[in-house]
């Protein structure tokens, strides 16, 4: 078992607006709300980077772009344009959904090829890569053979999902995901991860990032319920 404080675990969470229709009022909102609570990174569309870049400025937290979210059907060429775009205009962090149809057809080539272009673009901006599954679509023989092409290319983190397709995050999923993976590469959780329970399992299954539009309702949570008298850690 580890010990955590409630910083570090607020330090797990990417706080997530990915809305279409969100505003600059929704974003600021969104950044003031990582500022108070210290969350890892702000998960965000492509196009709004250079504004949370902004309200972020001067803090360690993150801006998350999502790359061909959430569907994952653009070309190769276009996720890489769209990587380095929104690197260049403010973001730190990508997030990128795969070509789902091919890891589907098993066209395994073109994922690992599509992966590494990514990842390497976001190793030129030394910056931190997540390469989302969406695991809902997938057996569990194609998220192992994508466990086993990220353990080769070595991407920073494997996602579960995107939050926005028809099943999210699932203790079984984020279990095999890091069973299957080489150690250098993390995990995420994302979709459907709204309580301090959900939270605290996916941790305790390998995950070491979460990304939410519940993060506040989960730290405050865990807060009243393991550090309102005095402690400074809790075990998982």
């Amino acid at each position: 078992m580890a010990k955590y404080t409630l910083d570090q675990l607020a330090r797990m969470i990417d706080h997530t607006n990915l809305k279409a229709d969100a505003l600059p009022a929704d974003l600021e909102k969104l950044c003031e709300e990582a500022k108070q609570y210290h969350f890892a990174m702000v998960a965000i569309n492509q196009i709004q980077s250079p504004t949370c870049a902004k309200f972020l400025a001067g803090t360690d937290i993150k801006v998350g772009a999502a790359i061909a979210f959430p569907l994952g059907q653009t070309s190769i060429e276009a996720k890489a344009f769209e990587t380095d775009n929104a690197l260049s205009i403010g973001a730190s962090e990508i997030d990128y959904v795969i070509h789902i149809g091919k890891a589907r057809e098993g066209d395994w080539d073109y994922i690992k090829r599509e992966m590494e272009v990514v990842v390497e673009v976001c190793r030129k901006h030394d910056v931190i890569s997540k390469v989302i599954f969406e695991n809902c679509y997938l057996t569990d023989e194609q998220k192992i053979k994508l466990c086993e092409i990220a353990s080769v290319v070595k991407p920073d983190f494997i996602k579960t999902s995107t939050g926005m397709a028809t099943g999210g995050a699932t203790l079984e999923d984020v279990a095999l995901m890091r069973k299957h993976v080489s150690e250098e590469v993390q995990v995420k959780a994302s979709g459907g991860v709204r309580t301090a329970d959900m939270f605290l399992s996916m941790l305790r299954n390998g995950v070491t990032r979460v990304g939410s539009s519940s993060g506040i309702a989960i730290i405050e949570e865990i807060k009243e319920r393991f550090f309102s008298n005095g402690e400074e850690y809790l075990e998982i």
